[in-house]
C-alpha cells in the first residue's frame, strides 16, 4: 500500500479543469491501486471466477472498454467498429495471448487518454446533452465523465475482492 495520501489529497492536478479534478483523481487512484494489486498476478487465473462473480480478465477488459466508450460519447461521437468488436469480446478469453500485464497496460493507456481528454475539455459544454449507446439515451458531458469515474471505482472494488480471493 502506498505511503502517500490518496490522489485527491495530493492537491490539484496541473492543467486539469477544476470541475473535472474529481474525475481525474478517481481514475488516477484506481490506476495506482490496480497496478499494485495486479503486480505478479498469474495469467492462468485471469479468467477464473469466484462464486459466480466476473473474472479478473473481464474486469480489466471492461474497465478499459467502458472508459473508451464513455469518453467517446462525451465527445459526441458514436462507437466505431473496433470499439464494438472490443465490447463483444469483453470477458471472453478468445485470444490466448491475453496476459495480466497486457491488460493492465491497456487500462493504463486508456486512463492516460482519458486524462488528456479531461485536461483539454471545454468546461462550457459540461451540461450539454450527449446520446449514449444504441438507444441514444440522454446524458450530459459531465454525467458521462462522472459515470466513467464511479464505474471505474465500482469495478475496481469488484476486481480487488476477486483477485484477493483467487490469490488465497
Amino acid at each position: 500500500m502506498s505511503a502517500q495520501p490518496e490522489v485527491w489529497l495530493r492537491g490539484p492536478l496541473p492543467n486539469m479543469p477544476a470541475l473535472l479534478q474529481p474525475v481525474a483523481h478517481a481514475l488516477l487512484q484506481a490506476r495506482e491501486e490496480l497496478n499494485e494489486l495486479m503486480a505478479g498476478f498469474p495469467d492462468e487465473l485471469l479468467w477464473d471466477k469466484v462464486a459466480g462473480m466476473a473474472s479478473p480478465g473481464f474486469h480489466l477488459q471492461h474497465l478499459t472498454g467502458v472508459l473508451d466508450r464513455l469518453f467517446t460519447y462525451a465527445q459526441n461521437e458514436t462507437l466505431n467498429p473496433e470499439q464494438l468488436e472490443y465490447l463483444s469480446k469483453e470477458g471472453k478469453p478468445t485470444n490466448k495471448t491475453y496476459t495480466t500485464r497486457g491488460l493492465v497496460e491497456a487500462f493504463n493507456k486508456q486512463v492516460d487518454k482519458a486524462l488528456l481528454q479531461l485536461g483539454e475539455a471545454d468546461t462550457t459544454i459540461l451540461s450539454d446533452f450527449r446520446p449514449v449507446g444504441r438507444g441514444k439515451l440522454p446524458s450530459t458531458v459531465i454525467g458521462l465523465y462522472t459515470h466513467a469515474a464511479e464505474h471505474t471505482m465500482r469495478h475496481w472494488g469488484q476486481l480487488l475482492v476477486t483477485v484477493r480471493v483467487l490469490r488465497q
